[in-house]
C-alpha cells in the first residue's frame, strides 16, 4: 500500500493513505498524552485540512495512536500546575479541538488500539465513527481522581450510549473492554487493524456534507 507522509513533528504524525488523511498522535514517552502542546498542534493540523476536505481532496479523516495508546488522555501533572485562566484556557482549546472534528467536512474516523482514556475518549466520541482493535480499552477515570472532563464527554457519551450507560461509566471510573464497548455501541466496529478497516470500508460511510466549489 502507498504511503506518502506529509508531517512528522513530536506530536503527531500525518500521511495520505487511499485518498485519506491518516493523523497519527505520537508522544515521547509512548502514552499519547493529551497535553497542552499536543492539543494546539492537532488542533492546528485539523484546521490546515480543512479546505482540502471543503473541496473532496480528501474524503475522510483517520485519528489513531499506536498499538498500546490510543491516549492516555489530559495530563494531570500539567493540568494540577495550571492557573485558574491557564485551566479555562485549556478546557476552551480542548473543546476547539472537539468542535473542529465534529464540524470537520468529511467523515472523521477513530481507529483505536490499546488505552483510550479520559480526554483521547472524548476526542473519540467527537468523530463520526469509533472502529476499536480487540486490545482496546475505554474509560473515564476522573470520578477516581476528583476531576471531570471539560471537554464535551459528558454531553457525548450519553447521547452515544444513553444516560446510565454512560453515568455508570464515568460515576463508577469503569474500564470497558472492546467487546463490551460493541455491545453497548460506543464503538461501530470491532476490527484486528483499525485503520486498514477504515480504508477498506470507506466508501460505505455516509457523507456529512456536500462538495463545496
Amino acid at each position: 500500500m502507498a504511503r506518502e507522509i506529509s508531517i512528522t513533528t513530536e506530536h503527531y504524525a500525518l500521511r495520505r493513505e487511499q485518498n485519506c488523511a491518516v493523523l497519527e498522535l505520537s508522544s515521547g514517552e509512548g502514552t499519547n498524552v493529551l497535553a497542552m502542546a499536543r492539543v494546539r498542534t492537532v488542533l492546528t493540523a485539523i484546521q490546515g485540512l480543512d479546505d482540502e476536505a471543503q473541496r473532496r481532496k480528501i474524503k475522510a479523516l483517520i485519528i489513531t495512536g499506536n498499538d498500546k495508546f490510543f491516549s492516555a488522555g489530559a495530563d494531570l501533572n500539567e493540568i494540577s500546575a495550571l492557573t485558574a485562566a491557564q485551566a479555562f484556557e485549556f478546557s476552551r482549546t480542548g473543546q476547539a479541538l472537539m468542535q473542529a472534528i465534529d464540524q470537520f467536512p468529511v467523515p472523521v474516523i477513530a481507529a483505536i488500539r490499546g488505552y483510550c482514556m479520559g480526554g483521547g475518549m472524548d476526542l473519540t466520541l467527537a468523530c463520526d465513527y469509533r472502529i476499536a482493535a480487540p486490545n482496546a480499552v475505554f474509560g473515564h477515570r476522573g470520578a477516581s481522581l476528583g476531576v471531570m472532563t471539560g471537554w464535551g464527554g459528558t454531553q457525548r457519551l450519553p447521547r452515544l450510549i444513553g444516560k446510565a450507560r454512560a453515568m455508570q461509566m464515568f460515576l463508577l471510573a469503569e474500564m470497558v473492554k472492546a467487546d463490551e464497548a460493541l455491545r453497548i455501541g460506543l464503538v461501530d466496529a470491532m476490527a484486528e487493524a483499525p485503520i486498514n478497516h477504515a480504508l477498506h470500508h470507506i466508501s460505505g460511510i455516509h457523507d456529512k456534507s456536500p462538495v463545496q466549489t
